[in-house]
Order: structure tokens, then sequence, then C-alpha cells
């Protein structure tokens, strides 16, 4: 079967000739059997792209919309319902007043026995525990105080790093300070003060105890032992100090307890040249937090 003729679409293109000085001489190759004419593949065609995303995108929008379709839904099913009553309280005598009182009428205030924040509120010397008896006024002891009050900036000089510590007070949005000094015999005294900080959100009187109480057991500025719990505080201690000595001078001893309530940090010593018994620095911490 003959071969079909190849029809032209247009005048061949021209072929240049080869120079025979550029050409190299060779053996003419043997003779190859002719090939089949080529067959050209018919183009596909144009086939147009999804954009990636639109089902992703589709899905999405329509879970938001059956999300808020059944929110509205579940509102408007609850709305329709009566209100469910709240289950009675465990301890129905926290209500006060006890008895609903008729319209416009206010309840009367709680007595200061009741109401923590009028005793705070007022003047703070007066929660200072009683002096004992056989003790005196000592307000030579503790430089500073005027009629019952302690600037913040003396009392930070107690401390060994007074000036942070005063720093500290002021940022910790200290109040006031009551305090009182006593003395008994020769050689013992003590100090009570009643540190009050301000009743915002932070914490101020329950840090400065925890802080305090927290180096006690270390030897370097604190007691060297952990103390005894005050009874009936919950948070509160009592430590009594390994004796220091030194040439030429008495012997120091000295108790110390550290309890807060509420607002207000109740900060004891005792100061004496002979040993102080738990005894006489537990009573005192305790009869201390009666007042508060």
């Amino acid at each position: 079967m003959e071969p079909k003729d190849t029809i032209s679409d247009g005048p061949a293109p021209e072929v240049e000739p080869v120079a025979e000085s550029d050409a190299a001489p060779a053996a003419a190759p043997p003779a190859a059997p002719a090939a089949a004419p080529a067959v050209t593949p018919m183009a596909a065609a144009p086939v147009a792209k999804r954009p990636r995303g639109r089902t992703t995108l589709l899905i999405a929008a329509a879970a938001v919309l059956g999300i808020a379709g059944g929110t509205a839904v579940g509102y408007d099913v609850q709305a329709g319902r009566a209100p469910t009553p709240l289950p009675a309280l465990a301890q129905p005598d926290l209500a006060y007043p006890a008895k609903a009182l008729p319209p416009g009428k206010a309840p009367d205030p709680l007595p200061a026995s009741q109401d923590h924040r009028v005793r705070t509120d007022g003047d703070l010397r007066k929660l200072i525990v009683d002096r004992p008896a056989g003790w005196s006024d000592d307000d030579s002891s503790v430089p500073g105080i005027g009629d019952g009050w302690l600037r913040p900036d003396v009392y930070a000089r107690s401390f060994k790093e007074e000036g942070s510590m005063y720093e500290y007070f002021l940022e910790s949005d200290i109040r006031r300070i009551a305090s009182a000094a006593w003395k008994r015999g020769q050689y013992r005294t003590a100090e009570i003060n009643l540190v009050q900080f301000g009743s915002s959100t932070f914490p101020g009187a329950q840090e400065f105890a925890e802080g305090q109480l927290g180096y006690m057991p270390g030897t370097e500025i604190g007691a060297g032992n952990s103390g005894d719990a005050i009874k009936g505080s919950g948070n509160g201690r009592y430590f009594l100090y390994e004796v220091e000595r030194k040439p030429g001078y008495l012997p120091s001893y000295q108790a110390r307890a550290t309890v807060y309530r509420g607002d207000i940090v109740a900060d004891i010593h005792l100061y004496d040249t002979v040993p102080i018994s738990k005894k006489d620095i537990r009573t005192l911490a305790e009869r201390q937090l009666e007042r508060l």
C-alpha cells in the first residue's frame, strides 16, 4: 500500500547550504529504513481551574450559619419557658435581714460588734490589746511614736533593709500604723504594731505578713526556727530567737509574733536580758488577735 501524499500548506523553508570548507569529510552512513511520518497529537481543550479553598470556605460559612441559627433558636425556645426556681440555701439564716422589709425601707446597719469594717475604719489605736498588769508605757523605746501613731518611715528603720522596706510600704498602699510600747522591770520591753493597708484589690496585709513569716526560720535575720502557730489565727506564728551575746554587753533575748486579719497585720516584739518563755509571747499574741 502506497503512502498518502503529503500536501504542503506553503513553500518549503529555504535551507542554507553548508560550505564545503566547514564540513568535515565523513563516510556516507548506511541507508536507513524510511520512517513513518510523524503524527502531531491533537491539543487538549483548555480546562478552567477551580480556585483553591472555595469548598473549605463554603463549608466553614455553612457551619457558622448553622451554629448561629441553632443558638438563636435555642435562645428563642429558652425565652418562652418559665423560669426555673433556684434551690434553697443550705443555711437559710444567712440572709440579712431575716425577713423581707416593706418597700422603701432599708435594713438597719450592723452593730459594731458584727461589722468588721466599722471597727477597723475607726480609731485603730483602740484595737491594740490592753496593757497587761505590771507594765507601764515606754514611749522612749520606739522613737517616732506620737500619740499612739507610728510613721511608716520610722517603722521601716526597724528592718535591716530600711530603705527597701520603706519603698515596699509605699508601693503596697500602706495606710497607717498604730503602735504601743511598754516596759516592765529594768530591761523587759514590748512593742505592738498594728499595720493597716489600703482596702484595694491588692492583699497588702497578707503579703506583708507572709513575707515576714517566710524568712523567720533563717538564722541570718530570722529566729532560726519555724516557730509555733497562734491558736485561732490560721496564719500567724510566734518565735523565740537564739540568745545574742556580745563581749561587754548583757545577753539579749527576743521573741516575736506576726499574724494578720483582714487588712491589718499585728507585729509584736518582746525584749529582755533574761530568757522569755513561749507563754509570754503566745498569750500576748492571742489576746491581740481577739481584738482584731
